[in-house]
This record gives structure tokens, C-alpha cells and sequence, in this order.
């Protein structure tokens, strides 16, 4: 455990860095866990002290704008006024007037804060994102934010770099629902900004369209007929792909505990994400059936545009918070194991070789019945060797189509 105390170097500060990305899997309750909160809290602090997000110049948040969107001074016109004008403005020489505030934070977003220079007021309307409600240094560090400079670079145009990649939402009301264990508190911007880093993800994918109704139970029973291939895993994206959804492997930033969401994109695909936050073959299976059991039963009428659903869901599946919940996971555990069979089976799953043919007969992963058996239980120290402990992060790792975007 690495010495727990107030950050004064930059050296310090690069070593709780690195001690940060290593416990970044630790598993809640465990001092790893606790660890990793402290070194949390003393690495802000640091930043709050040394990495202070001043206000740019205006003319200089007007130039990163346009490098950022590829905008040339003939499409500055539209924001400043005539050719004379924008050359003016642009060379300092002319003052912005609030009519091209209003223009400049309508139409690229840049914060009123910025163009006025007093904080405060807000002439030119609301500021949109506040870098101190993310993970800011984090998103940094992961490469969420399209910026080439250093972190005291971003931080100086913070806002503008979150105006943008939030753009992603297309103005959508996101409408969260969370599926907690953890009594710790969840850090919602995190989880804000990992869906629309997975926003992101999907939307450099070509797929078909999606239609509702189309995850039949013969569909699903042949994804899950994928869990007895020792490459099942990596035909998960291509299965979901042919029913116009998108499957999306993306780590769980620090304070969300996040296993699995499902929510549908402005563009009406579905999205299934997945952190792989626990690395068994169990937990990656019922996972996925979770999250296609939100978008059967609560995604697929067509009117929950918006509505988003977060899961934590290991080890606790008995206790599920509300009926959504509990809803998704009866659909999943019958997805994986049909009930009828799991009702005449379950009693006689003691041994491994019982748990193995059970999986023969299904056609499953036996990690998938060996999983339902610990749960069903309460015990999770039985068919340990049987659940595919570390099986899941390395061969997603070593798939260079998979790793790109986990």
C-alpha cells in the first residue's frame, strides 16, 4: 500500500497517479478500495491547488474553437459579421459585442463566463458543463477529450472540451436509472461521461437499423449458445451488430461501480455497454443478458428515448432495487437457464461434474451454471475453479478488433 499523505510534489502527484491506475479494480469494501478513495481525494486537492482552471482570453477560446471544429474565418462570418469584421475581431481590434456573444455560445458552445470575462454574470445564457462535475483529469488521462496539450492546457478550456464531447447527446434528456449495491456514494458526472464516451465508441460503427421486437428468444438462445466456444465472447458484437445494436467494452471510471448499461442513442440504435469491471466468464454473461433484458422489457416501446440504465450487479442479484430490476433479472436468469430446467436441475448441481453435464445439455458455458449455483446460494467459494476467474480482459485484450475500444 502505497504511503497515504498530502501531495506536494509533482513527483508525488505522478506516483499516486500511477498507484491510482494500478488498485483501479479494486473491489468495494477492500482496503485496496479504501486506498484508492484517499488517493482520490488527496490527487483533487493537488490539482485544485496547482492545476487552477483560469479563464482563456476570448480571442483565444474563438481561435481553439475554430481549430477544434475545422472552421475557417469565412465561417466565422455567420458568428462576427462581415469579412472586415471577423479579421477585426479576431486581431483584437475590435471588441465583441454582446450580439456576437450571444452568436458565439449559441452556435459553438463557447462559455458566456469566457466571452465577458466576469464570472457571474450571464447575459449570453447558463453555463452547460462544469468541469469540476467529472472526472475531468481522468477523461484527460483516457483520451475522452479530443486536446493535444497538456492537462493544465485542457483544464484552461475545460468547459468548451466538455460542450463538445457531451454534444454527442444531440440536446437528449438523459433520464438515469441506477441499480446500486454499494452504499458508497456514485459519482453521477462519472457515469455521465462514460455513457457518452460509449456514445462515442458506437457512433463510429456502421450498423443496420434496429427494430424493435427483433430480439426473439430463438436469437437469444443462439447468443447464448456463444458462451460454449472458448472465443464466444469476441461473437458477441457481431451478434448484437446483426439486430442493429451496439455492443461497447469501455473500463468504468473511479466512484461509479459500474458492471453494465443499456440505453438507446439519439439515432435509435440500442446500446449494450459492458466494463468487464469483474473479469469471470460468469459475471460477463449474466451482464449482457441483464442489459438485453432492460432493452426487451423497458427500452423496446419506442417512448423511452433518453432513459438509461445503470447496473451494479455483483454478487447481489437477490436484492435488486425495484421491479425494473428485478424484471431484468428474471428475464436474464431464464435467457441463460430456462426456469423449467433450472427448477427440476438446481437441487442436484453439487458436484463439478454435475455442473458440467448440465452445460453439456444446455449448450452453455458450465461457468454459466456454476454461476447461478453460487448465487442461488449465497455461497461463492463453491465451484470456484469453475466460474472462468480471468478468462474475459485477456482475450478481449489480445483481439486487436475488440481492444480498440475497450
Amino acid at each position: 500500500m502505497m504511503e497515504l499523505k498530502v501531495i506536494k510534489t509533482e513527483e508525488a502527484y505522478e506516483g499516486a497517479l500511477a498507484r491510482i491506475d494500478e488498485i483501479m479494480d479494486a473491489e468495494p469494501g477492500t482496503p485496496e478500495m479504501d486506498e484508492l478513495e484517499v488517493l482520490s481525494l488527496l490527487v483533487e486537492a493537488y490539482e485544485d491547488e496547482h492545476y487552477a482552471m483560469d479563464m482563456p482570453d476570448p480571442i483565444a477560446a474563438i481561435t481553439f474553437r475554430m481549430e477544434q471544429q475545422g472552421l475557417t474565418r469565412k465561417d466565422m462570418q455567420a458568428y462576427l459579421g462581415s469579412q472586415a469584421r471577423v479579421s477585426e475581431v479576431l486581431n483584437g481590434k475590435r471588441p465583441l459585442s454582446k450580439e456576437m456573444m450571444r452568436r458565439l455560445h449559441a452556435g459553438l458552445g463557447i462559455p458566456a463566463e469566457v466571452l465577458l470575462q466576469e464570472p457571474g454574470r450571464a447575459d449570453v445564457g447558463p453555463r452547460l458543463h462544469d468541469p469540476a462535475d467529472y472526472p475531468f483529469t481522468e477523461m484527460f488521462k483516457r483520451g475522452y477529450l479530443p486536446f493535444e496539450g497538456t492537462l493544465a492546457q485542457a483544464k484552461a478550456v475545460g468547459e468548451s472540451l466538455l460542450d463538445g464531447f457531451f454534444a454527442v447527446f444531440q440536446g437528449q434528456v438523459r433520464q438515469p436509472a441506477y441499480c446500486r449495491r454499494t452504499v458508497k456514494p456514485v459519482d453521477v458526472g462519472a457515469l455521465e461521461a462514460w455513457q457518452a464516451r460509449a456514445l462515442h465508441i458506437a457512433s463510429q460503427r456502421r450498423i443496420g437499423a434496429y427494430v424493435p421486437g427483433s430480439v426473439t428468444e430463438e436469437w437469444t438462445r443462439e447468443l447464448v449458445g456463444l458462451s460454449s466456444r472458448p472465443l464466444g465472447p469476441l461473437l458477441v458484437g457481431e451478434h448484437l451488430a446483426e439486430r442493429g445494436i451496439h455492443f461497447v467494452l469501455l473500463e468504468h471510471l473511479p466512484k461509479t461501480y459500474l458492471d453494465g448499461a443499456c440505453f438507446v442513442a439519439p439515432d435509435g440504435h440500442p446500446v449494450v455497454g459492458m466494463t468487464l469491471r469483474y473479469d469471470r466468464v460468469d459475471n460477463f454473461w449474466f451482464t449482457l443478458a441483464h442489459e438485453l433484458a432492460h432493452l426487451v422489457l423497458h427500452l423496446d416501446d419506442g417512448a423511452s428515448t433518453g432513459r438509461v440504465f445503470f447496473d451494479e450487479l455483483e454478487n447481489a442479484r437477490q436484492v435488486a432495487a425495484g421491479p425494473e430490476e428485478r424484471e431484468a433479472n428474471d428475464y436474464a436468469a431464464n435467457m441463460l437457464i430456462p426456469d423449467d430446467v433450472w427448477q427440476e436441475r438446481s437441487e442436484r448441481l453439487r458436484s463439478p461434474v454435475a455442473v458440467l453435464q448440465l452445460a453439456d445439455e444446455l449448450g452453455v458455458s458450465p461457468a454459466i451454471v456454476a454461476g447461478r449455483v453460487r448465487w442461488q446460494r449465497g455461497n461463492y467459494r463453491i465451484h470456484d475453479t469453475l466460474v472462468g476467474k480471468g478468462q474475459i480482459r485477456a482475450l478481449f485484450r489480445d483481439d486487436p478488433a475488440q481492444a480498440a475500444a475497450s
